[in-house]
């Protein structure tokens, strides 16, 4: 018996200890959920500020209701005034309030007056609990980069996606004594204070995001694009200024019954979907040869309208072909064949060196979801005629990020940064807890040779196919692209990404900026008329804003433009050329029309378009 008993005190003594040492925590939390109801207290989520302080997103004040069934006393009464608030019917509050939880939340996130109307009801066992609502003060600006949360606040895409961990806050809790049937007592109640979220200031300046914005709404408008979009970086340290697309949506009222829709008009595709870039990437292949000393100033270039490579006869966009052409020629008139022949000279190993070291083929690392790396053909794969396709911006697709970084680049003296959206955190109280520098990951080209490239981009926008993103006063370098779609590995008919990027002020570049019109409608559909004038409307606002100097201009030339109607299109471009325009074509045999139409008064050195008659 002395045995057992001690065997048994022996047991117990082992329980207690287990109860202690090692179930206590566990035990004291159960029995703490018997002891007390918990009702949330919503931390506030960290704001988002643009780069002059401009509010971007921040929180209205919002309330939750909640109801403890055991606790309500006049269920009828009840029932008819919060399906009167809420919007709700009388039985499904009814069905609500007979639940056998100790809590049912009743709705999430309702005005204040809502709640005034609730509480003012004195209804026992209703509890409207102050929370918190996200709010965009610029409804639509932005909405693709800063993206939304959901009904719990918590960031889904965007900016409020990837920076979740910062914006969120700590939730706290208001603990109140209840008894077994969930029934408040007279105990203590205790509060847990929520913890407010970190504040974040973007790169983003508000000015020039929405002259982006208004650029992007007014080629919509003007060209009936499937989307219109625009990129501002600063050239110097990679941050981005602006980013904008339309069609887009309203922050504040987020179609999330249509999750189609919603998918659409969320996605980012100038950081997420890739395109072949045209003639815009010929500003790569010249800063590749002009690095290698592939090409100089006496170099000379024959384009007799196509180029035959690998037994392929490769088109220049003029069927005409441009004749003898120097290296500014080429660049000025984007000539194809001047292009062909740069990428050959400079061969394939060159030629892929300098599109790895310009960040083609990978991630810029954006922070942001979803980038895309682009796709550029595998080396040891290229063929002689890839690699002249990929000299004039065929048979390799980049993102328009890539692209713009890259440009940026070519023309800054040349040092890649790595783009970025988040220039500084706070904590809730103020205290900056990280700044963003800088972050140079590369040196594609000397500051001699993009010193020569920006100089040979001026002459695009002084002389040929860019002078419609001229700015009155202020010197702009650039270079605009027209490139066809493909769908199912075929070229798409009739559909066209046209572009522009360039760079100002041009001696000492501040930003970039690339503007892109996917679809235009009709037969206008060369980046020179659909995007350029968008791009240096941009560019001059912003020297507007920003109070650049402006030098005197040469007072330009204003002629009337030709009747060159039912002429031969060759011979009606070789008149516009001799009266000092640039032309753009489309369709061949006997002209149809033009652009801007005979008899209205047109610019020398502008650019004007040419319909053939088989034209679509």
């Amino acid at each position: 018996m002395a045995v057992a008993i001690t065997f048994l005190f022996l047991c117990l003594l082992v329980r207690l200890t287990v109860l202690q040492l090692f179930s206590g925590g566990m035990l004291t939390e159960r029995a703490a959920d018997q002891w007390y109801r918990d009702l949330p207290l919503s931390a506030p989520r960290g704001r988002i500020y643009a780069d002059g302080g401009e509010l971007l997103a921040g929180n209205d004040k919002a309330y939750d209701v909640y109801v403890r069934p055991n606790a309500v006393t006049e269920k009828n009464r009840a029932a008819e005034t919060l399906a009167e608030a809420l919007g709700r019917t009388t039985e499904w509050v009814s069905e609500k309030l007979g639940e056998r939880r100790s809590e049912v939340t009743l709705a999430r996130r309702v005005d204040p007056d809502t709640a005034d109307k609730i509480e003012s009801a004195e209804l026992s066992g209703i509890y409207c609990v102050a929370s918190y609502k996200r709010s965009y003060p610029y409804g639509s600006m932005l909405s693709k980069v800063i993206g939304f949360t959901n009904i719990d606040g918590d960031g889904q895409n965007g900016i409020e996606g990837y920076y979740d961990k910062y914006l969120s806050g700590t939730d706290g809790r208001v603990l109140s004594a209840a008894d077994m049937a969930g029934r408040e007592t007279d105990g203590e109640t205790r509060y847990i204070p929520a913890i407010a979220g970190c504040d974040l200031t973007l790169t983003v300046n508000a000015e020039i995001q929405s002259f982006a914005e208004s650029a992007v709404m007014a080629a919509h408008a003007e060209w009936h694009a499937k989307t219109c979009s625009a990129i501002v970086m600063d050239v110097k340290t990679g941050g981005i200024a602006a980013l904008a697309s339309y069609p887009s949506y309203d922050l504040n009222d987020v179609p999330r019954d249509d999750i189609e829709l919603l998918n659409l008009l969320s996605k980012n595709a100038l950081i997420t979907d890739v395109y072949e870039p045209g003639s815009t990437f010929k500003i790569i292949t010249t800063a590749a040869a002009i690095e290698n000393g592939a090409v100089n100033d006496s170099s000379r270039f024959y384009c007799g309208g196509s180029m035959t490579v690998d037994g392929q006869r490769i088109r220049c966009w003029r069927s005409a072909g441009h004749g003898s052409q120097n290296l500014a020629d080429g660049v000025k008139n984007s000539c194809n064949c001047v292009f062909m022949s740069l990428a050959l000279s400079l061969g394939t190993d060159r030629m892929y060196e300098a599109i790895n070291d310009f960040g083609f083929g990978r991630k810029t690392g954006v922070d942001f979801f979803g980038e895309s790396g682009g796709i550029v053909m595998k080396e040891e794969n290229v063929k002689t005629v890839d690699l002249a396709r990929i000299g004039f911006g065929q048979a390799i697709a980049v993102t328009p990020l890539q692209l713009i970084t890259a440009v940026s680049a070519a023309v800054n003296g040349g040092t890649l940064y790595e783009p970025y959206f988040l220039g500084e955190v706070r904590s809730p109280d103020g205290e900056t807890i990280y700044r963003r520098e800088p972050k140079a990951v590369g040196n594609p080209i000397s500051e001699r040779t993009s010193a020569r490239l920006r100089e040979l981009l001026v002459g695009v926008v002084e002389s040929g196919g860019g002078t419609k993103a001229q700015v009155d006063g202020i010197k702009v370098g650039g270079k605009t692209g027209t490139a066809q779609k493909y769908e199912n590995g075929a070229i798409a008919s009739g559909k066209y990404v046209s572009s522009f990027i360039g760079f100002a002020p041009a001696d000492d570049p501040k930003y970039a900026v690339l503007f892109i019109v996917d679809e235009p409608s009709g037969y206008t559909y060369y980046g020179s008329l659909t995007a350029a004038p968008y791009a240096g409307r941009i560019f001059g606002r912003i020297a507007d804003s920003e109070g650049w100097a402006r030098e005197e201009e040469d007072e330009r030339t204003y002629i009337e433009m030709p009747d060159v109607t039912d002429e031969d299109i060759s011979d009606a471009v070789a008149a516009l050329e001799k009266a000092g325009l640039n032309v753009e074509t489309t369709g061949t045999g006997r002209v149809i029309s033009t652009v801007p139409a005979a008899g209205e008064t047109v610019a020398c050195g502008d650019v004007v378009l040419v319909r053939g008659e088989d034209s679509s």
